[in-house]
């Protein structure tokens, strides 16, 4: 097989990794790739967005399949455009991908299929969203109806607060287009797991649950991120809570999806936070999850290229995925003032890390006048698999310092709460 896989992040080199371990598969391509991608895999200078020129070069090179990482090209219709052509592509079509594409109709799709969800109200000026506000009080969650790469929600405790972001979303306009609507939505408390299927449309496989870290700073601090950090198994989930999400969330979404003719089929991610009341959807993303793929793709025993081509074809069938028993533990090392301001071109360098259990994924770098440099906010992630958590944990932690860079930082406390509460 010859395997194309869009985007440039540490998702799509934890993608390639995997797909290079593939037998059926013999050349990967990555558009537009990484530094660490460029190592594994032929990189083509095509932007994510640049949808018909990725179908064209597609096209030319006959490519078996087509793996599309970030959410972007997918809202902007790339499978829809690889389907015309009768090349097979692993994601949804630019209809399905709205659960992502936008927050209100994801939300009232939500309320349509009774799927567990906070109750919220979609808004289009600040008069509404203050309106909104009164009616939830304090703490509420103020969310973008589209696209803001992880960083377009936010946790108000105030009416101050509230007023700073809104001023921010609706008169300086910082989100642009993506926020001519917001949805003011109930805080929920609990603990917040990634749970992913794949599916045909019809069919799906779980894969193995992951949690991921969204927040800037130590203690679930600072504003959201894409992601900072994230495990697997997600040690806070067991197996009655993952029926329950199965039952209730996964099965009603991908039967709703299918009756509203939008049928969904590539990785369904769904946010979930787990409440006193039982799990409830926080969000929905149309893709694997970035930092929750470096960790799955290192404990996957089975075949990545396979089981995402029997997907794009849409014969899932019976197939069942395996699992390492070990965990995996992944940190992002990146740059200070990340996820605001941050200063690219800087030189990274990787020390050599001798143990064999430890894989680092390159998300924002590119090659440069002989050196690496960043150009994203998310430069790597330091990843490690060990008999247990605690120890892949460690291990990741031991490799972290090797991502040198000026102004580089981690978050210190990956794991580390869902293991005391493992212990309580």
């Amino acid at each position: 097989m010859r395997v194309l896989v869009v985007g440039q992040g540490a998702r799509e080199h934890a993608i390639a990794w995997k797909l290079r371990q593939s037998p059926l598969v013999k050349e990967v391509y990555a558009a537009p790739g990484n530094a660490g991608i460029a190592a594994i895999a032929d990189c083509v200078n095509i932007g994510v967005a640049d949808i018909i020129e990725l179908a064209d070069f597609a096209e030319k090179l006959k490519m078996d399949l087509t793996i599309v990482g970030p959410e972007l090209p997918l809202t902007l219709g790339i499978v829809d455009e690889f389907q015309k052509r009768d090349l097979a592509i692993f994601g949804p079509t630019r209809l399905a991908a709205e659960l992502e594409g936008s927050k209100a109709f994801s939300k009232e799709f939500m309320r349509k299929y009774a799927i567990p969800t906070a109750d919220a109200r979609v808004c289009s000026s600040i008069d509404e969203a203050k309106a909104a506000l009164k009616e939830f009080g304090y703490p509420s969650v103020l969310k973008v109806d589209g696209l803001a790469s992880g960083k377009g929600v936010v946790i108000v405790g105030s009416k101050r607060e509230a007023e700073e972001y809104l001023r921010l979303v609706f008169e300086e306009k910082k989100f642009g287009n993506a926020a001519n609507r917001i949805l003011v939505e109930e805080f929920l408390t609990g603990e917040e797991v990634s749970f992913m299927a794949l599916t045909d449309g019809t069919k799906f496989v779980s894969l193995a649950p992951a949690k991921d870290y969204k927040k800037a700073f130590d203690g679930e601090t600072g504003p959201n991120t894409g992601g900072m950090g994230a495990h697997s198994p997600a040690v806070v989930l067991n197996g009655e809570t993952a029926a329950e999400i199965v039952k209730t969330i996964i099965m009603p979404t991908i039967q709703g999806m299918a009756a509203e003719g939008r049928p969904y089929t590539g990785c369904l991610y769904a946010g979930v936070m787990l409440t006193a009341k039982g799990p409830k959807v926080l969000e929905y993303n149309c893709r694997f999850g970035d930092p929750e793929t470096q960790v799955q793709m290192l404990r996957l025993e089975d075949d990545l290229a396979d089981v995402c081509l029997k997907v794009a074809r849409g014969n899932l069938g019976d197939t069942k995925l395996n699992w390492l028993k070990e965990a995996a533990a992944c940190v992002v090392i990146a740059v200070d003032g990340y996820p605001n301001d941050f200063p690219k071109g800087q030189e990274v360098v990787i020390d050599p890390i001798d143990d064999p259990a430890v894989t680092v994924f390159h998300a924002g770098t590119i090659p440069r006048g002989g050196r690496m440099v960043n150009v994203a906010g998310r430069v790597a992630s330091v990843c490690a698999r060990a008999a247990t958590l605690s120890e892949a944990l460690a291990k990741a932690y031991e490799a972290a310092p090797k991502v040198r860079f000026e102004g580089a930082r981690y978050r210190t406390d990956i794991g580390y709460r869902a293991l005391e509460q493992r212990k309580n």
